[in-house]
């Protein structure tokens, strides 16, 4: 007598002729974007900690007066939560990584699970647009590794969206989930083109005049 496989999701049928996204693609994905993003967090919080036992301390993302790390660490907005925001990113992206890593071995979040971490990285993009608010019209400073944070969130993001329409783990209408997943390259080139376009129009004359 044989044991029936758990059911998995079904991809929505009006999705006949578009490529969905997979499971083991998402997943990859999961683990290449959350590397990247905690590799990121990591050094910055090492960054964090260093210029604190070392007041004089330059960090290695700080080449001029507008691409400067130590304006962010020093801001109160770089603290939002009462402790340095890189730490929350290595704790955010750790969990990302692990995802990635227990799904491609072959186990598959529960539903609830994966609307819980895309609840959380929505709330990490809400808090990458107001970081970059902050840098482009407040300090007037980028920090290159919040910018590295800031790349990989949009496609962390909307692959977990994309995942989710097509799989009905997020209800929506059958045409509209269609367009979503059959444009998924047009959705995130469109957004990097935004915030591109935002840098530019705000700090590109700055970022000009000082290299």
């Amino acid at each position: 007598m044989t044991t029936a496989a758990p059911a998995r999701d079904a991809v929505d049928p009006a999705l006949e002729g578009v490529r969905p996204l997979g499971d083991r693609t998402l997943a990859v994905w999961l683990l290449v974007l959350g590397a990247v993003g905690f590799a990121a967090s990591f050094t910055l919080s090492v960054e964090r900690y260093l210029s604190l036992v070392e007041p004089g301390h330059v960090a290695s993302c700080s080449l001029n007066v507008f691409v400067d790390c130590g304006a962010a660490m020093g801001s109160w907005q770089g603290r939002l939560l009462g402790f340095p925001n890189p730490y929350l990113g290595v704790a955010a992206f750790a969990v990302v990584v692990t995802t990635a890593v227990l799904w491609l071995t072959g186990y598959r979040p529960p539903r609830w699970y994966r609307l819980a971490l895309l609840t959380g990285t929505v709330l990490g993009e809400l808090l990458v647009v107001f970081l970059m608010y902050t840098s482009f019209h407040q300090l007037v400073s980028l920090c290159l590794y919040c910018m590295a944070v800031w790349v990989v969130m949009w496609p962390l993001l909307w692959l977990q969206v994309e995942h989710a329409l097509q799989t009905r783990a997020l209800p929506a209408p059958a045409g509209l989930v269609r367009a979503l997943v059959g444009s998924r390259v047009i959705v995130l080139v469109v957004g990097y083109a935004v915030p591109t376009g935002w840098l530019l129009l705000t700090m590109g004359p700055y970022l000009v005049r000082s290299f």
